[in-house]
Parts: structure tokens; sequence; C-alpha cells
């Protein structure tokens, strides 16, 4: 909700329509006064309000009311209101991580349990992001004791991506130096036809690079009020993104072997897919930022939502660099 910097001037008619519209959530006092002015006349006059005396206008004033004394704070720190969708992202995190297992276990109904959480996440990243948008655009609430939080928690958030990909190449290395006995005692095992390092992995690791800088150029480019460029070089990215995504999907199909082809096959689809997810995401928040940034609700000052979907770009791209060294050179070697 907007709050009302200015007093607005309201005749009888239209006072019930902004009562219903702000008075549960703006803290308001209102007072009836006379006011009677050629500006005054011309707003009667069009509002339909024509009597001989003088009109009556409400002015609504933006102050706390002696009966609000108790939610008056002295902090800048955002007490956000009550949302559901916490609960339905826990909900679909839930339908899209169960209907997973069931799907790659061939289950009936995996796959549609899979695509109704998948359905829900997307639908649930709108709205969240569409509140938040909200908040901070329009309602102002985002100060810089919340944008220093915001940071924080964006940092602490990637901090847990990378113990999340931690797992996985922990994984990957127990298994590729000591390999075991039941692969062959070497690695790759021998059954394994491994994917050539120098044909899509190659190209995904020029083609993501070259999208970090064409993001990094869109966020200098928004720094100096070079919108115009900044929009050119997100629209860059994206394409770049979008294509990494497609070659992923190639390689997926025309690779020699599959998911349960051994610990091989699992740790290389568990790591290149989850980051290939991670690319998704990162590419729906540098979407979100391109039509935010064409609606110019960035500034040069406070854009901190663009800022934090480079961040997470930037973060894809060295997983990507680790995931190319580890997986694909170093194990065909």
């Amino acid at each position: 909700m907007l709050k009302l910097k200015k007093t607005k001037l309201l005749n009888k008619e239209n006072y019930n329509d902004y009562k219903r519209h702000f008075i549960e959530d703006e803290e308001i006092e209102i007072y009836k006064k006379k006011y009677s002015s050629p500006l005054a006349e011309k707003i009667s006059n069009a509002s339909g309000y024509k009597k001989k005396k003088t009109p009556t206008f409400f002015v609504i004033d933006v102050k706390t009311p002696s009966s609000f004394n108790y939610i008056k704070t002295t902090h800048s720190y955002h007490l956000v209101d009550p949302s559901p969708w916490p609960l339905l992202a826990a909900f679909g995190a839930f339908m899209l991580a169960s209907g997973g297992v069931l799907y790659m276990q061939r289950f009936n109904g995996g796959f549609n349990l899979l695509m109704t959480g998948f359905i829900t996440i997307i639908f649930v990243m709108y709205t969240w992001w569409r509140d938040v948008i909200r908040e901070a655009t329009f309602e102002d609430k985002h100060t810089v004791t919340v944008q220093r939080g915001l940071r924080l928690g964006m940092v602490l958030f990637i901090v847990s991506e990378v113990m999340f990909f931690f797992a996985f190449f922990w994984a990957f290395f127990h298994s590729s130096i000591s390999p075991a006995f039941n692969i062959g005692g070497v690695w790759p095992p021998k059954a394994i036809t491994t994917i050539s390092t120098y044909t899509i992995p190659l190209t995904n690791t020029c083609i993501l690079l070259t999208s970090g800088a064409a993001v990094t150029w869109a966020h200098h480019a928004l720094l100096v009020r070079a919108k115009r460029h900044a929009i050119l070089a997100l629209i860059l990215t994206i394409l770049l993104a979008s294509l990494f995504t497609s070659l992923q999907w190639l390689e997926y199909v025309n690779a020699p072997f599959n998911i349960s082809d051994g610990i091989y096959g699992s740790c290389f689809y568990l790591s290149t897919g989850f980051h290939g997810f991670h690319v998704f995401v990162g590419t729906i928040a540098l979407v979100v930022s391109l039509v935010r940034l064409v609606l110019n609700h960035f500034t040069n000052t406070h854009h901190f939502g663009f800022e934090s979907a480079i961040w997470y770009w930037h973060f894809v791209d060295v997983v990507w660099l680790f995931l190319f060294i580890n997986v694909y050179w170093w194990s065909n070697k």
C-alpha cells in the first residue's frame, strides 16, 4: 500500500471509497474542515457535488492517532505482514522432491506430482517476489538498515548453496581419488564412456563466462545511469543463459550413460543437474530484473534486487568452473 506523502482533499462522495481503500492499512486521522476556494469549486463541480453552501471536504492527514500508539516504533526495520507463501513454498518443495523420487522410481503418478510441485514453486516465486517488489518499490519499506539485512541474508544463502555443492564434490572426490574394486579400481569406471571435454562442456564454459561479463556490464551501466546499455547487456545475458540450458539439455539427451550407471552417473547427473537448475532459477531472476529495469524500478543507488541476481549468477559461474575442471576435464584424463 502506498504511503500518503501529502494531504489529500476528498469530497463526501469519494470519501467512503477512500476510507475502504486505506483505513485498514494506514494509520490516519480524519479531520472534517470547511474549504472554500476556486480549486474547491472546481473539484466540487467535477464530482457532481452542487450545493449553494460551501462544500465540505475531508482532509486526510497521515498521522499516528493516540489509539495506535502501541504500534509506534523507533527502529528502521521492516516488520513484514503475515504471508501464506512460506507455507505454500514448503508444500511445493515437498511435492517437487517426492514427485522426483517417485518419477525416477517409475511409480504411477510420480510425474504428475513432480509437475504439481514445480508449478507450485513457480507460482510462489512469482507471488512472493511480487510482494517484495511492492514493499521495496511502492511502500518504501527497504530502508538502509533493511537493505543491509537483505545483503547479509543473500550472502548467507549463497554460503548455504556452496555447502550444498560441496556435498556433491565430496562424493565425487571420495569415489574418484580412491575408486572401489567393484568399479574396476579405476576412475572413470571401465564400463563408462565419458563425454568429451572439448565439445559441449567447453562451449558451455565460454557461454557462461561471457554471460558473467555481460551481467557485469549491465550492472556498471546501471551505476552510471546508462539504462539503454543496461537493458541490452541484460538481454544478452538472458540469451546466453538460455543457450547454455539448451546445450546442457542436448548433452543429456546424447550422453552415453545415465544416472543409474553406478557412482559416476549419479555424481555426474546430480552435480551438473542441480547446477542446471540453479542456472534456470538465476535466469528467472535476471528476467524479473530486466522487467523491473524497463519499468524504472531501479536507480543507480537502490537496486539490490538486481544486485542479488548478479551475485547469484556469479556463484553459478564459479560452480560451473569447478564442475568443468573436475568432472569434465580431470575425470577424463
